[in-house]
């Protein structure tokens, strides 16, 4: 393994180095990302770097007890083990990380042709009152440390700028998304946030094991709301 690492030029090893950080750091790299300056996706040249010494990769994060995973079809390379454990998320965070995901499905049950879904804060807060998952109002700065969280985990992406935050505000859900929370998890987090499940299992396909739940940032992560 560390032949192949002594083979590379020394530009090359220094750019490994900072993808080992980041996904230390950010757990997943995409494929696309989105571009404020120029307003549109573009390619992650971090991405297929990753793919490139992927073999590499693999025996440097299993050394640690992790492994790295790629699903190409959402494009996405993410590691996943006992010691990558993401920060607790606040609970604020944790509501629009499920809300985010109803909306990211529904979308894509509509026929959409990309991975990667767009929506509005406003679309956001109605999903909030649809499912009464919001007890009392939070406060502006609650709501931006909540969207950075998940921005910095790249579940999301914001195409306007936070500090002017409003309905109109567009946000962009990455297929990260998919692999954190999967569908079947959806239950368990209404119950543990929603006043009356009752009247929205029906929305909801599939059912799901009794048991507390824990939400976290991290490839399926298990730690997310505090």
């Amino acid at each position: 393994m560390f032949e192949y690492y002594e083979q590379l030029t020394g530009e090359e090893q220094e750019k490994l180095q900072s993808i080992i950080q980041q996904l230390y750091r950010q757990t997943y790299l995409l494929e696309r990302k989105y571009d404020k300056k120029i307003g549109r996706m573009v390619l992650n040249k971090d991405f297929y770097f990753c793919d490139k010494h992927m073999e590499f990769l693999k025996a440097y994060f299993a050394i640690a007890g992790i492994r790295i995973y790629q699903n190409m079809e959402l494009g996405t390379i993410y590691i996943q083990g006992e010691t990558t454990m993401g920060e607790k998320l606040p609970k604020l965070a944790t509501i629009y990380l499920l809300l985010l995901k109803l909306i990211y499905d529904e979308q894509m049950a509509s026929a959409s042709s990309s991975v990667n879904i767009a929506t509005t804060f406003g679309e956001l807060n109605g999903k909030a009152g649809e499912f009464k998952l919001l007890k009392s109002l939070s406060s502006i700065t609650e709501i931006r440390k909540a969207l950075a969280v998940l921005k910095k985990y790249q579940m999301i992406e914001l195409m306007d700028v936070l500090e002017e935050l409003n309905e109109n505000t567009r946000i962009i859900i990455y297929p990260c998304i998919n692999v954190v929370l999967m569908r079947e998890d959806l239950l368990k987090l209404l119950a543990y946030f929603a006043e009356d499940v009752a009247d929205i299992k029906e929305d909801i396909e599939g059912e799901s094991e009794d048991g507390e739940w824990e939400s976290g940032i991290q490839g399926n992560n298990e730690n997310l709301s505090e």
